[in-house]
């Protein structure tokens, strides 16, 4: 239901809400749907087609390269492949893509209800209901299938090490995670790698869990400044920059005026401030501009309310675990990217909704709502 609605505001706002992608992809998949027809191997080889000079390099490049096409027409790809079984019907295309995308919160469900085992509405709801994270991985887009990804690495990962053995299937699987993010979004390997590796030192070492975060991320802070005098072609900063003005030269409706960043350590401090209101306070309520943009002020200040209950009403329990601290280190890692590197509000909604449940649903199972539900029937 909420990918038919997903299409149906495509349909009706589509210039508006900035959401003409899912139906381009769809047309663009008719024709593809023709070639499979006629030619299977043409099909499939394509994907590998590349008319840059600069052959298959420009990894992290926002525009101009094979990898920056790459996500696109992968999901044409896909889409064309459902057309097969769908005649070419666009709302039957969700019944596939659901099929596949659900499997991600139900990864999720598995690990959190495992972690949080006497908070189980609590997981399921903040799980499936929340409202973002809902529209925008339902839809036929990238969100639900590179949630997938995120989703099944965790879910490997955390019961790998309760099992205290990493088995063959469990590493094929997560291998296959990390390939679908570097075709779909590949700069979220950027924060996504030494979220793993903490979290593996963490579980694996004795050192205090904080302590093996922090080490890691001062030291990933420092490569990612550093590596370019190493190797040129690693100028992580130099990306980041690049694909800000990637998107300030798209000009949308929901827009915002921001600072240019510059490729050194002082101004990515000097402008943290400005991503963090971006990715993870915005948008205002001045910013609503239709539906889309109303929905989404709404819920990133009930969610913040939300935070604000966290703090004065949480149970004790679950602490910092290594678990958490990845939950709360990758999702700060990608928000921040994202503020870094996206001026429109629209998309700033759409990239941080895979990151939400890490952050949401812990925050959830650890409200005392018991205690909460009586300080309010007092109070009327």
């Amino acid at each position: 239901m909420a990918g038919i609605f997903y299409g149906w505001i495509g349909v009706y706002y589509g210039e508006l809400a900035q959401m003409v992608d899912t139906w381009a992809y769809y047309y663009e998949a008719v024709k593809e749907t023709e070639i499979i027809r006629s030619d299977p191997g043409i099909f499939f080889s394509t994907i590998f087609s590349n008319s840059y000079e600069h052959g298959y390099s420009g990894f992290l490049s926002a525009e101009n390269s094979w990898w920056n096409d790459l996500k696109a027409n992968f999901l044409i790809k896909i889409v064309a492949i459902f057309n097969l079984l769908s005649f070419s019907h666009y709302y039957t295309n969700i019944i596939f893509y659901s099929f596949l995308t659900l499997f991600g919160p139900i990864a999720i469900y598995r690990v959190m209800d495992h972690v949080f085992p006497t908070k189980k509405l609590a997981v399921l709801i903040s799980t499936f209901l929340l409202p973002s994270f809902l529209y925008w991985t339902s839809g036929v887009h990238k969100e639900g299938l590179l949630f997938v990804a995120f989703a099944l690495i965790t879910y490997h990962l955390y019961f790998a090490f309760k099992e205290d053995q990493l088995r063959l299937y469990r590493i094929i699987w997560i291998l296959i995670s990390l390939l679908l993010i570097l075709i779909l979004r590949n700069f979220l390997i950027i924060p996504l790698v030494p979220a793993i590796i903490a979290w593996i030192i963490a579980s694996k070492t004795k050192i205090k869990p904080a302590i093996s975060f922090a080490i890691i991320y001062v030291a990933f802070v420092i490569v990612f400044f550093t590596a370019r005098y190493i190797n040129p072609n690693l100028d992580f900063p130099a990306a980041v920059v690049d694909r800000q003005s990637a998107f300030m030269a798209l000009k949308g409706d929901s827009d915002v005026e921001v600072e240019a960043l510059k490729p050194s350590f002082e101004n990515f401090v000097k402008n943290a401030p400005q991503a963090f209101i971006i990715s993870v306070v915005r948008p205002f309520p001045a910013d609503v501009r239709h539906l889309l943009s109303f929905a989404a002020a709404l819920e990133i200040n009930l969610l913040l309310l939300l935070f604000v209950i966290f703090l004065f009403w949480r149970k004790n329990g679950v602490g910092f675990t290594p678990f958490i601290l990845f939950s709360i280190f990758l999702s700060f890692s990608v928000l921040i990217m994202i503020g870094y590197s996206v001026n429109n509000l629209g998309a700033v909604v759409r990239y941080r909704s895979i990151v939400l449940p890490f952050l949401i649903i812990p925050m959830m199972a650890k409200i005392n709502w018991h205690k909460l539900k009586n300080i309010l029937l007092g109070n009327i």
